[in-house]
């Protein structure tokens, strides 16, 4: 379905969308319930939609739910996890993960998918405060980062939210490295012994 409805207000589909698109199809299971958090355009969702049992897609962004819609997606405008209640089986986020300065910050809507705060990591630590309690037993997240963003402090954030963080994909893009983390629980049962940290994986 090709979306009629385009705005200078929404996060277009990137390099970094496409690496997340690809981790997730690659995650993705037929039995899966699946939600997209910040899903801008809403391509992602609408890639999966097909593989998964049921997905949802949120943004806090009015145009971007919009753009979603138009695509055929089922989606809420939300805040990140406010007013969602379900569990789900796989949770997808690109987040904004960008430091960002103040003097940089602007009031339109399109900021949401690109401040990330100072240390670009304030969403996303928000996003790991809350991922537990809407994670299904065996459940799992992908979330897009960035080595702008501090992966090692990004690793650190989700340990001490009692969650595991792994790489699963990473591509170079001009002065940063986009980087898909998986994200589950300590007591996940397919983990099987210690996992290498995300700057050990970066190295190799």
């Amino acid at each position: 379905m090709n979306p009629r409805f385009q705005s200078e207000e929404v996060y277009p589909p990137d390099e970094d969308t496409f690496l997340l698109l690809e981790a997730a199809i690659r995650e993705a299971r037929p039995e899966d319930h699946v939600l997209e958090v910040g899903c801008g355009s809403g391509l992602v969702s609408q890639e999966l939609a097909g593989r998964v049992k049921s997905i949802t897609a949120l943004d806090i962004n009015p145009h971007a739910t919009r753009a979603a819609r138009e695509r055929g997606v089922e989606v809420v405008r939300a805040d990140l996890f406010r007013g969602i209640r379900g569990r789900f089986d796989l949770i997808v986020f690109n987040p904004p993960y960008l430091p960002t300065e103040p003097e940089e910050r602007g009031d339109q809507w399109i900021n949401y998918a690109l401040d990330g705060g100072a240390s670009g990591r304030e969403t996303i630590g928000r996003f790991l405060l809350d991922l537990a309690d809407h994670l299904r037993p065996g459940g799992r997240a992908l979330l897009l980062i960035s080595s702008l963003t501090g992966p090692e402090e990004v690793e650190g954030m989700a340990r001490d939210a009692e969650l595991v963080a792994e790489l699963v994909a990473s591509k170079g893009c001009f002065f940063e490295r986009l980087m898909v983390l998986r994200i589950t629980a300590e007591d996940h049962p397919q983990r099987s012994g210690p996992l290498k940290t995300v700057a050990e994986r970066c190295q190799r």
